[in-house]
């Protein structure tokens, strides 16, 4: 049962992360390519995440603050920086 979850999760991961790779290279605008980046590293977590339950161990949740401070740090950051080039 576990190894079906892990398949289903892998699949659904992979997916959303070629998705929002596709959205991050084509655009068109630089917002979308923020909301792209940051659906990126939120994937990421989710893989991290998910890897860290299936295999039973806590040791990856340092990682998983990091990351997810980095997309919210980066996010906040490049929205700032987009909406003083539109001004």
């Amino acid at each position: 049962m576990t190894t079906l979850l892990a398949a289903v999760l892998t699949v659904l991961l992979s997916v959303t992360a070629l998705l929002a790779l596709a959205r991050l290279y084509r655009g068109p605008s630089l917002v979308d390519r923020v909301i792209a980046a940051d659906m990126l590293l939120a994937t990421m977590v989710g893989a991290v995440g998910a890897e860290a339950a299936v295999n039973r161990h806590a040791t990856t949740l340092p990682v998983l603050v990091v990351l997810s401070l980095l997309g919210f740090v980066g996010s906040v950051s490049l929205v700032r920086f987009a909406v003083r080039e539109q001004q």
